[in-house]
Order: structure tokens, then C-alpha cells, then sequence
């Protein structure tokens, strides 16, 4: 036998959805200042380096590669 407590919230639906919409903007913005931070590091070791055009798209493929692998955490 289950000990199941039903509690009934009185939640305003427009409310709840502002809050959401906000909370994912606040998301949004991170992680595009996130992006935004790692692509300045990946430009300034491309020219640090002196990195040829072929070992800058390696470079890029390697972190599109990283993205995609975040992403995919992140669902599951």
C-alpha cells in the first residue's frame, strides 16, 4: 500500500507561463554568453598559434563536435 498525499494548487496559469518564458530567456542569454566567451578563447588560440585555415576548421569541427555532445546530455 502507497502513502499518496493529493495537494490541489491554486496556480495562476498566466503566471506560471511568465515565469517559464522568463526563466528560458535567462537560459538563453547564458548560454549565448557562454558561446559568445568560447569562441573569443577559439579565436585568440587560432591566432596565438597561428593556426593554418585547415587546423582552425579542425579546431571548429572539435567544438561543434563538443556542442553537439552537450546537447545531446541534456535530453536524456
Amino acid at each position: 500500500m502507497r502513502n499518496i498525499e493529493t495537494r490541489k494548487f491554486d496556480a495562476n496559469v498566466e503566471q506560471l507561463s511568465t515565469i517559464i518564458t522568463s526563466a528560458r530567456a535567462e537560459e538563453r542569454a547564458e548560454r549565448g554568453m557562454q558561446v559568445a566567451r568560447r569562441l573569443t578563447d577559439l579565436a585568440m588560440r587560432i591566432q596565438q598559434k597561428g593556426l593554418s585555415g585547415v587546423e582552425a576548421a579542425e579546431l571548429l569541427r572539435q567544438e561543434a563536435e563538443r556542442y553537439e555532445s552537450e546537447a545531446r546530455e541534456a535530453l536524456h
